[in-house]
């Protein structure tokens, strides 16, 4: 679901660029791609807060809900609309903030910490499959007579919206949320389901309550809570992940491809249709191969090598461009693949597993819902302002600027993110600053 409708806009848009006349309107091009991330803004503060209060498991149903009704009001706009498509998107934005905003923390609570990284990676494989499914749907879509084309392309996200709804009916609240609320033995009977060794079951089911007991007196679930000197490590660290996996320019990769290939190359909008598909397949194969690499090096070691060569796949372009101006624009493509390769299996699905074990329990909720919403404040940015940038000076120059924000967010890595993989998030709480 939250994968679908970050591509598809990726072959909707050249049709409604066609069809609406918004070649010249740059701004309008930002706004239809930009409106899911300002709807998910909202979706990441709201529903991580309500997921402190009411559950995981209830606010991921709500959200699948929403992103039905937003879906089917996205295919039911009318030719030239597009303030009705901008405000179609951001009911759907709400749910995909949401959803990115609960899921990562409900799997990081519900999985052991052997495995965290694993199963928290299955959420990247998803979105990315879902991006895929949606280039996919593009390509196929986009000959299609009329409206149709464009039509089906963002109606079809109803799908996987009510598999998620379907599938999360059959799930259980997570443990430590049903802790935190005194349902201790409905914890304990969903424990039982995911961890066969009783001895451990009952050790885990301790430390979860131990920490309960040492936030009932701070300020729980509430903002403000995040200053405090225990938690304000935690906070810096995952806020900071969250917003610069987005700064970092991925998006502009995912929801303009077609557009820099055409504007580069000269290649026709069906020609250019065939470069997501190849982008969303490395996407979907750098995932699997995180699934290997989660839990067996190191959450900061991967971070950083791939931040490196991020840098260098976008930096390179804007040198040779300045060496050689007639640089082909299948070359920058390339450059631009192996940036989405090393993207894949680093920052793009270590990000959330990070988000989804860095913030203590008493604020994971709300702290999981704001690094949602950082997130998608870089998202929004990004998406917004990458036509207006690109209109006002050339793509290379664009590519340099978040080359260097891949430089900063190395920086960060390796000054403020400790290390987590192998560690319960107990630990992790109780000791912030290991590395």
């Amino acid at each position: 679901m939250f994968g679908y409708d970050i591509g598809v806009m990726t072959g909707a848009l050249p049709i409604l660029q066609q069809r609406w006349n918004l070649e010249h309107s740059p701004v309008d091009l930002g706004l239809i791609t930009s409106a899911v991330m300002l709807g998910a803004i909202l979706g990441g503060a709201t529903a991580g807060r309500l997921a402190d209060r009411y559950g995981r498991r209830r606010l991921i149903l709500i959200a699948s809900l929403v992103f039905i009704a937003g879906a089917a009001l996205s295919a039911m706009v009318p030719d030239n609309g597009v303030a009705y498509l901008v405000a179609a998107r951001i009911i759907l934005g709400w749910a995909v903030g949401a959803a990115s905003a609960l899921v990562p923390a409900y799997l990081s609570e519900m999985a052991p910490a052997e495995v965290r990284g694993r199963l928290s990676g299955l959420n990247q494989v998803m979105i990315v499959s879902g991006m895929l499914l949606s280039y996919v749907a593009d390509f196929l879509l986009d000959n299609l007579s009329g409206t149709w084309s464009w039509r089906l392309m963002l109606g079809a996200a109803v799908v996987p919206a009510i598999i998620l709804f379907l599938g999360t009916l059959r799930l259980p609240e997570s443990p430590r949320f049903l802790v935190s609320h005194g349902r201790t033995d409905t914890a304990r009977q969903v424990l039982t389901m995911v961890r066969p060794e009783r001895w451990r079951l009952e050790d885990e089911l301790q430390d979860i309550q131990r920490t309960v007991h040492d936030e009932q007196d701070r300020t729980k679930g509430h903002y403000k809570a995040f200053l405090q000197e225990h938690y304000r490590p935690l906070v810096v660290a995952g806020l900071g992940v969250a917003a610069l996996q987005q700064f970092q320019g991925a998006n502009a990769i995912f929801y303009y491809l077609p557009l820099i290939v055409q504007r580069l190359s000269g290649a026709s909008t069906h020609s250019a249709l065939m470069w997501p598909m190849v982008e969303g397949a490395i996407l979907v194969l750098g995932s699997l191969i995180f699934l290997l690499l989660a839990d067996h090096i190191n959450r900061r070691t991967l971070l950083t090598v791939g931040g490196i060569i991020m840098a260098i796949s976008f930096i390179a372009p804007a040198v040779l461009h300045m060496l050689k101006p007639s640089l082909g624009g299948n070359t920058v493509v390339v450059f631009l693949s192996i940036y989405v390769a090393l993207y894949s299996f680093t920052w793009a699905p270590l990000t959330w597993v990070i988000v989804g074990e860095i913030f203590p329990l008493a604020i994971r909720g709300s702290g999981t819902g704001l690094a949602s919403s950082f997130n998608w404040i870089g998202s929004f940015l990004v998406g917004l302002l990458f036509p207006i940038m690109a209109a006002a000076m050339s793509e290379y120059a664009v590519f340099a600027i978040f080359g260097a924000v891949c430089v900063f967010g190395v920086i960060f890595i390796r000054l403020w993110v400790p290390e987590t993989r192998g560690r319960t998030l107990e630990e992790i709480e109780a000791s912030p600053e290991t590395a």
